[in-house]
């Protein structure tokens, strides 16, 4: 008897219209386009057009649009795993908030706050949730509002520069739904306008077969005792009140990090569990297709991609056009990659993820 196995069965993606570049950025604080990209790799970024913009907002037409490549109606879903470090609010969760904007009444929902590993926590449930028969079709979303919380002074300027707004939506269902309309991965391409001239031709050389496809492995991990390394600090539940005048002028109201940390342990715990994964189902760097690490910053993503010895030409990057979307940024990259006929039918794609917390884990899926 076949086991069921857990396919991407389309994705979505929507940032808001408002475009901020690094010279933008330089008329708020201290900084230059040259010193941003330097250190980051990013371009520019998405901001919300204005007040009253949430993640569940930004989610409703990503998620359509996967419901649309997935040959689904909204209404077949039938569970909603909502993945965010930026929730509408402290409580209810966004995707309850998600669920009715939806018009999705009576649908599970289920926020999860693993911040930029967040869509690979997310995804390891969906698996479980699809394999046991629990549910049959779960949307996996992404989406975040950074920009309404981050410090634009000099204090702030190396926080604030990295990230952006954004939200991407993928449909997971057994492998069996391949056969009954929903299409092939690689068929999306047909839909999106190509940023690249560059097409993979034959598209499909290699089918791969319902058994085949589908989320094979997912690894993931945490550690707290890197939680004060990247975090923000107020309010907290714990303080009474939450939030105080001396959070507010003592900056802690606002995300901090202590980069060369975040850098170490990025760097180390990444690989260190995408060679876990890949060893424990027998696969090796050169049977990867394609790698989907988080887009926290090109230089960690360039550091890991010559630590493992990955050519350059397997890495998908998308961070200089929208900065880091912390749990939106992996189904983004994956979003961008079949823009760009990158990402193919029968593929194995190695994705990849670190955050706060410290949180990190990895995932093999054919495509």
């Amino acid at each position: 008897m076949t086991k069921t196995r857990t396919a991407i069965l389309g994705v979505g993606q929507y940032v808001p219209s408002r475009v901020v570049t690094n010279d933008e950025l330089a008329e708020m604080f201290d900084t230059s386009d040259e010193w941003i990209r330097q250190r980051t790799g990013i371009e520019e970024r998405r901001f919300i057009e204005h007040a009253g913009i949430a993640p569940s907002d930004l989610a409703v037409p990503a998620v359509q649009e996967a419901c649309q490549k997935a040959n689904i109606e909204v209404r077949d879903i039938d569970a909603i795993i909502f993945a965010t470090l930026s929730p509408d609010h402290d409580f209810p969760g966004s995707g309850c908030f998600l669920g009715h904007k939806l018009e999705l009444p009576g649908v599970p929902a289920l926020d999860i706050r693993n911040q930029c590993s967040g869509y690979l926590y997310g995804l390891q449930i969906a698996d479980a949730w699809i394999r046991c028969g629990m549910y049959e079709r779960v949307c996996l979303v992404g989406a975040e509002v950074h920009s309404t919380a981050l410090d634009f002074s000099d204090a702030g300027r190396d926080i604030a520069v990295l990230f952006g707004d954004g939200a991407a939506a993928t449909i997971l269902g057994p492998t069996s739904m391949l056969k009954k309309g929903a299409e092939p991965l690689g068929t999306l391409l047909k839909h999106c306008e190509l940023e690249t001239s560059e097409r993979v031709s034959p598209l499909f050389q290699q089918a791969a077969t319902e058994e085949d496809r589908g989320v094979i492995d997912v690894e993931v991990h945490a550690d707290g005792v890197g939680a004060k390394e990247l975090w923000m600090e107020a309010p907290a539940s714990g303080s009474i009140p939450r939030i105080t005048k001396e959070m507010i002028d003592n900056r802690a109201v606002f995300p901090s990090m202590n980069g060369k940390q975040v850098f170490r342990w990025a760097t180390s715990k990444m690989p260190e569990c995408a060679l876990s994964v890949m060893a424990r189902n027998g696969v090796s760097l050169d049977d990867i297709d394609l790698v989907v690490p988080h887009q926290a910053n090109v230089r960690i993503n360039e550091f890991i991609s010559e630590k493992l010895g990955l050519p350059p030409e397997k890495i998908v990057h998308n961070i200089a056009k929208y900065g880091n979307t912390t749990a939106a940024s992996i189904p983004m990259a994956l979003y961008a990659a079949i823009q760009q006929g990158r990402a193919n039918e029968g593929d194995l794609v190695l994705f990849m993820g670190f955050g706060a917390g410290f949180t990190w884990g990895a995932a093999l899926v054919r495509l």
